[in-house]
């Protein structure tokens, strides 16, 4: 299988209120890879995201469902520095009155800006790693501002930097271009593509299929709370697929490796 495995899930089920909200049979990410999780709304996708963050826990069984680097348990700093996470939704938390390089700098501490009981352990280290977050996404000039002045598109690509602040192995963007006007959106899919071309591990969560870049190989499906397909992207975004996936007809149309529904 060459690359190794950074995140694997296997035999795990959710279960809520007596109901399998997600069951997973084998599930992997290995380092390199570039991949989308694809699926309608409550098919399944943030709860298998979640599974990874740790934020849901599986069904007990042993041998454990969930590993990082083939343990089932780590501490919480390393699963900072394997796993950074990007969510639209988590945006709308932002509602204070923080500057750019403040979010950023969270990140190393894993709060929304740096905690005033921490503030004295800021290190060059931490305030040079922010700037080359920053840098890396395209918001350096935004450094000063405040997250509340940010138009959509620049306090996203200032929370994907907030993501990259510990060089993280795998980098998850869920529904990174919702809410984002066409603009904005194409320089989300250009950021994507740069990381990916960058050898980052990227994991896309998404229902726009116009948001899985040219750079993601690998597609995995999911449909009524289960993996339904993971294959090659080639294989698995095609007419057929994709209407039953989503339940009506579909048309996808590709060019030069970049996809579209009708």
């Amino acid at each position: 299988m060459g690359s190794a495995e950074l995140l694997s899930v296997r035999n795990a089920s959710v279960v809520r209120e007596g109901r399998t909200i997600l069951h997973v049979d084998d599930f992997v990410i290995r380092e390199g890879e570039h991949l989308a999780i694809l699926g309608p709304n409550g098919a399944g996708k943030s709860t298998l995201i979640g599974l990874l963050t740790r934020d849901v826990m599986p069904l007990w069984a042993d041998p454990y469902p969930v590993l990082f680097r083939g343990q089932p348990r780590i501490e919480l700093a390393e699963a900072r520095r394997l796993l950074g996470v990007v969510s639209s939704g988590w945006q709308e938390t932002v509602r204070a009155h923080l500057s750019v390089a403040e979010v950023v700098l969270g990140g190393r501490f894993g709060s929304l800006g740096v905690p005033p009981h921490m503030r004295s352990r800021v290190s060059s280290a931490d305030i040079a790693a922010a700037a080359k977050a920053m840098a890396e996404v395209g918001v350096a000039e935004l450094t000063d501002r405040d997250m509340m002045t940010l138009s959509t598109g620049e306090a996203r690509r200032a929370l994907v930097a907030r993501a990259l602040v510990l060089e993280p192995a795998v980098l998850v963007l869920d529904e990174p271009c919702a809410g984002l006007d066409p603009t904005a959106a194409w320089h989300l899919r250009e950021l994507m593509r740069r990381l990916a071309d960058g050898g980052r591990t990227l994991v896309l969560v998404t229902h726009h299929i116009e948001d899985v870049v040219n750079a993601i190989d690998r597609v995995v499906l999911l449909r009524d709370a289960a993996i339904v397909a993971d294959g090659a992207k080639e294989e698995l975004l095609t007419d057929g697929r994709l209407s039953e996936l989503f339940g009506v007809p579909l048309v996808v149309e590709q060019r030069d490796g970049e996809y579209r529904l009708w």
